[in-house]
């Protein structure tokens, strides 16, 4: 007799459109899918909500139409993988993104907001990022109070890391005319 294991069952980005389509996933579920793994997100809290939006005002005050604030929308990272960023700046799109979702090569900064995700944020989400080439990725660390800055994917990971506070400011790799004012974010 020859012992058979259970083996995990993992879903490319096709897979998971189909199953959306087909409405298996109650609408108000808040699924992300992440390296062929379909994962339930936590709930947004007050908090974090609340960071989300005065991010979206501060970016949207500042860019013009050259760029795409995109606020937990899909981004496609391969076959495996459609995360939710809470917010993603990515180049504007002739069809504003209507006949697809941003793909890394899209993207100028992604920035997740975080307190019970923070962990998650740090390993998994980091390495998808770095590995998929997001040159620049922020975490806004609720419990920390700080600005986490990643720069320079390689392998997996990033080679440039940053914490700034409220007394600081950063100039974004890909726009390096906007400046962002910490405390305005935090």
């Amino acid at each position: 007799m020859v012992a058979v294991f259970p083996q995990k069952h993992l879903t490319d980005i096709a897979e998971w459109r189909r199953m959306g389509e087909a409405g298996i996933f109650p609408p108000e579920a808040r699924l992300e899918l992440i390296e062929g793994e379909i994962l339930t997100m936590a709930p947004i809290g007050f908090n974090h909500a609340s960071h989300v939006s005065r991010l979206t005002r501060y970016f949207i005050r500042l860019l013009d139409d050259s760029v795409s604030v995109r606020i937990q929308s899909p981004i496609q990272l391969g076959d495996l993988s459609e995360p939710e960023p809470d917010l993603v700046l990515a180049r504007a799109d002739n069809a504003d993104y209507t006949t697809r979702h941003p793909n890394a090569s899209d993207v100028l900064l992604l920035v997740e907001v975080s307190d019970s995700t923070l962990r998650f944020d740090h390993t998994q989400k980091l390495r998808l990022y770095a590995t998929h080439g997001i040159s620049e990725y922020w975490i806004v660390n609720l419990i920390d109070n700080c600005l986490e800055v990643y720069r320079q994917p390689q392998d997996g990971d990033y080679l440039d890391k940053l914490v700034l506070t409220n007394a600081d400011s950063i100039k974004l790799l890909a726009l390096p005319e906007l400046e962002v004012s910490i405390a305005s974010i935090l």
